[in-house]
C-alpha cells in the first residue's frame, strides 16, 4: 500500500560566515551579514515606559569569556517563504543567532526562573539543539529596562516585541534569497503509512512562566512576539 503525503516541509538554510558593523542592516547570500548601531535609540523610545536603552555587540566565535546579563532566549533568524507553519518553504539564517539579555537601570536582572548573568562561557550550553555552534556568531542584543521593568510581565513581553521589530529588518531580505543558493536544504514529509500504528507526539513550549506568556502557535516560525517560537517550521 502507497502511504499519502499529507504535507511536505523544505527548510533552505543560509550560512552567514561573516558579521560585522556597518552601515545597514543586511545579509547576503555570499554569507555576509551587517550591522548598524544607529536607531538602537529610536526603537529603545517607541517602548520608552519600560526600556531604558539597548546596546548591540557581536559576539565573534571563541570569544565566550565575556560578561553577560541574564539570557532571554536564543533567537534564529527564519521566514516563512511559501505556504504556513508545518509546510511550504521556510528560510533560515545559520551561523548566527540573537540573544536577547535583561537588566534593569538598578542592575537587577531580568529573571524569574534563575539569573543566569556572569561568564558567558559558563552561562551558554553551546553544542546542543537550541543552542550556537563553537564556530557561530552570536548578537547580544542586551536590553536596560526600568527600574523594576525587569521583573514585569509585560515589559517582557514588549522587550520581545522590540527584538522581533529588529529581526523583521533581516526577514525581508532572507524571504527574497533565491533558493537555489542555500547552503543547507531539508525537507520532512507528513504521511499516512497504511497498516501502521498511529502515533500521536504533543509537545507545549512554554517560555518563562509569569514573566511570559505560553501562547503555543505562532503564525511564522522563529517568531517571538506574543507567541512561543517554533524553531522547526
Amino acid at each position: 500500500m502507497e502511504d499519502i503525503e499529507l504535507r511536505r516541509l523544505v527548510i533552505k538554510a543560509f550560512h552567514m560566515d561573516d558579521v560585522e558593523f556597518g552601515d545597514e542592516n543586511k545579509i547576503t547570500t555570499g554569507g555576509k551579514m551587517t550591522i548598524k548601531k544607529d536607531g538602537l535609540d529610536a526603537l529603545a523610545a517607541k517602548y520608552s515606559e519600560v526600556i531604558e536603552k539597548i546596546d548591540i555587540q557581536i559576539i565573534k566565535p571563541g570569544d565566550h569569556d565575556r560578561y553577560t546579563n541574564t539570557i532571554m532566549d536564543i533567537i534564529p533568524i527564519s521566514v516563512k517563504v511559501l505556504g504556513k507553519c508545518g509546510e511550504g518553504i521556510t528560510h533560515t539564517i545559520t551561523g548566527v543567532y540573537v540573544m536577547p539579555t535583561g537588566v534593569d537601570v538598578d542592575g537587577e536582572q531580568a529573571h524569574e526562573f534563575g539569573s543566569s548573568e556572569g561568564n558567558l562561557k559558563d552561562m551558554l550550553y553551546l553544542n546542543r539543539a537550541g543552542t550556537p555552534a563553537d564556530d557561530d556568531y552570536i548578537i547580544s542584543f542586551d536590553i536596560t529596562f526600568k527600574k523594576g521593568m525587569g521583573q514585569e510581565r509585560y515589559a517582557i513581553i514588549d522587550a520581545y516585541r522590540m527584538v522581533e521589530e529588529w529581526m523583521n529588518e533581516f526577514r525581508p531580505q532572507l524571504k527574497k534569497f533565491e533558493g537555489t543558493k542555500c547552503t543547507e536544504r531539508h525537507e520532512y514529509y507528513d504521511r499516512i503509512r497504511k497498516g501502521q500504528k498511529k502515533v500521536l507526539v504533543i509537545k507545549e513550549m512554554v517560555a518563562h512562566g509569569a514573566m511570559l506568556d505560553t501562547w503555543i502557535f505562532p503564525e511564522e516560525e522563529s517568531h517571538l512576539s506574543i507567541t512561543a517560537r517554533c524553531l522547526s517550521c
